[in-house]
């Protein structure tokens, strides 16, 4: 899935899309008005750090690259397999962790990638909420935590209580308490959620 970046400013949110596309519209707002803005990556609610002073082209290709990791230096290579993206990482087990897995089919490294594929599957409904939660504590906390029954809104959240949560941030500024339920939505399991 596409990563989305929204910004803000003040309490009114500018526009949402891939980072090069809110960097131009946000750099027009800025231009305009002269006032701070805020970009935030959506998946996490953390700011994105830009400078919006100075010509566009220059702030475009400035820009984070999100997802590239820059390659390890040759000589801290170890064992594994660099054409099918494989990472050498030390683990640490326990000495009877360590004999199940060299008991099983195909050594240590196949059993731990089996587990690890096995989990991510079981975990991936769980996963989502964790970080949609996570994600929208992070903006409310960032953007509206002086906003009044922010405490409230945050254990609704956590506790999977939509209708309360909508209640409380309903109160907020009107682009804060949308992009509030647009993150939560996630977060409440087995429910189809609108805004208001």
């Amino acid at each position: 899935m596409e990563s989305t970046f929204t910004s803000f400013q003040g309490s009114r949110s500018l526009v949402t899309g891939d980072l090069p596309a809110v960097v131009r519209e946000t750099k027009r707002a800025f231009d305009e008005m002269n006032e701070p803005v805020v970009v935030l990556d959506d998946a996490t609610s953390r700011p994105v750090e830009i400078d919006f002073r100075g010509p566009l082209e220059s702030i475009l290709a400035t820009l984070p690259v999100k997802g590239i990791v820059p390659p390890e230096s040759p000589e801290r290579r170890g064992p594994g397999r660099p054409k099918l993206g494989v990472i050498p990482r030390e683990v640490t087990l326990l000495p009877r962790h360590w004999e199940w897995l060299s008991a099983q089919p195909g050594g240590a490294s196949i059993a731990l990638r089996k587990l690890v594929e096995a989990a991510s599957r079981d975990l991936q409904g769980t996963d989502r909420i964790r970080r949609a939660r996570e994600s929208c504590y992070r903006f409310m906390s960032h953007m509206a935590g002086d906003e009044p029954g922010f405490e409230e809104a945050t254990r609704a959240l956590y506790r999977g209580d939509r209708e309360t949560f909508e209640a409380l941030v309903r109160v907020w500024p009107a682009d804060f308490a949308a992009h509030a339920r647009r993150l939560a939505r996630p977060s409440f399991t087995n429910e189809e959620t609108q805004d208001s």
